[in-house]
């Protein structure tokens, strides 16, 4: 263990955020008013130079924050136990991994063998974002704390870019979302956005959809959901999702939109090959649970390097990182939502995780083993 020291009987941390090397990822793991309320607490943060430019925040603000700053991310990962990342560790930084380190970042090892199998040869102690857990104390409803909020950013950037994405000179059918709102107007195309999933994403993307004047469909199991979202705008449907009305939905949809989530497991395709090559020609299918594999079988990870890619004539978008196009508003959003989670982190030697049954749960591997239900059933 690399405990500093101890105050007040509480373990002293070193906490290190190195720079997010996904491309053009933006984003950094806790902003320099979070490292100050570490550092206040006692804690050691090292960050390594660069890594809160891209969303607006100087080395000297970390500095002031009481942050140690490191030219390379071997530096920081050489001199911290905790690792706190946005996105999971690419294999230029396996490397850097070690057995003592706890990991704590989002990490989607569901859809990626190659990174779970490298964990467990490690033998760290990784923590997903993705699979922290909250349940009410009045309604006993669970919820994803530190997914929700990069889940609404997803769902609205989605649908902006899916908008831009029906331009013609960017392989798209040449529709503008919501048409023209004139008295000769009539008949004049608006665009239909087909949303699989009403949890945050979809919600988020359904109603940034409609707002832009859209038709929006929204499938889910969940009549509640549907009626809410219904509620919200007036050119929002909702559809009890099963096979039939899915294949029905495809078909008509200018942009598909996945959203499907099962935490901690593989998205289950809900959209066969098949019925991707019945769409409407420069249609456009974007998936925000390529993450966790996709819910459309015809979608593969991209970068926004090169964000997109045709299947026969219809174009898919299936960038890893949809919040990192805006990178300030997502850092702010994550930095609030997982502080709380590193200060219990921080606190927690080792071998005391279940006094916090919270942060347990959401271990996902462990010792070498993989540690969640949801992960262990993917496999």
């Amino acid at each position: 263990m690399l405990l500093k020291s101890k105050q007040h009987g509480k373990a002293i941390m070193r906490i290190g955020i190195p720079k997010e090397v996904k491309p053009q990822e933006g984003r950094v793991g806790l902003t320099p008013d979070a490292v100050k309320n570490l550092t206040e607490a006692g804690h050691e943060v090292i960050i390594e130079l660069g890594a809160g430019v891209l969303s607006g925040y100087s080395d000297n603000q970390y500095s002031h924050a009481g942050a140690s700053l490191m030219p390379t991310a071997a530096m920081v990962y050489q001199n911290a136990e905790l690792i706190v990342k946005v996105k999971e560790p690419i294999e230029s930084e396996w490397s850097l991994l070690r057995k003592d380190h706890i990991l704590f970042c989002f990490l989607h090892l569901a859809a990626n063998e190659a990174l779970l199998l490298k964990l467990c040869e490690v033998g760290l102690t990784a923590i997903a974002f993705e699979t922290v857990v909250e349940t009410s104390s009045e309604t006993g409803q669970q919820s994803l704390p530190l997914l929700a909020p990069m889940s609404a950013i997803a769902g609205r950037v989605t649908a902006q870019m899916g908008a831009t994405l029906q331009y013609q000179y960017r392989g798209g059918q040449g529709i503008l979302f919501g048409g023209l709102d004139l008295e000769t107007a009539a008949g004049i195309d608006c665009g239909h956005v087909v949303v699989l999933g009403a949890g945050i994403a979809g919600a988020h993307a359904a109603k940034t959809s409609a707002a832009l004047g859209a038709q929006v469909t929204v499938l889910d199991i969940n009549q509640v959901r549907l009626t809410q979202l219904e509620q919200s705008a007036k050119n929002i449907c909702g559809v009890i999702s099963n096979e039939e009305s899915i294949e029905a939905a495809v078909k008509q949809a200018d942009l598909l939109v996945g959203a499907v989530l099962i935490p901690g497991a593989k998205a289950p395709h809900l959209v066969s090959t098949a019925l991707v090559e019945q769409m409407k020609p420069n249609s456009v299918v974007m998936d925000i649970s390529v993450d966790q594999g996709g819910c459309i079988e015809t979608i593969h990870p991209t970068s926004y390097e090169a964000p997109v890619y045709f299947h026969e004539k219809v174009l898919h978008f299936a960038v890893t990182n949809i919040p990192g196009a805006v990178p300030r508003t997502a850092t702010q959003a994550l930095s609030a939502a997982i502080l709380p989670y590193v200060h219990d982190i921080a606190e927690l030697a080792a071998d005391s995780w279940s006094k916090n049954s919270q942060i347990e749960a959401a271990i996902n591997v462990k010792a070498g083993k993989i540690m969640h239900p949801a992960l262990k059933s993917s496999q």
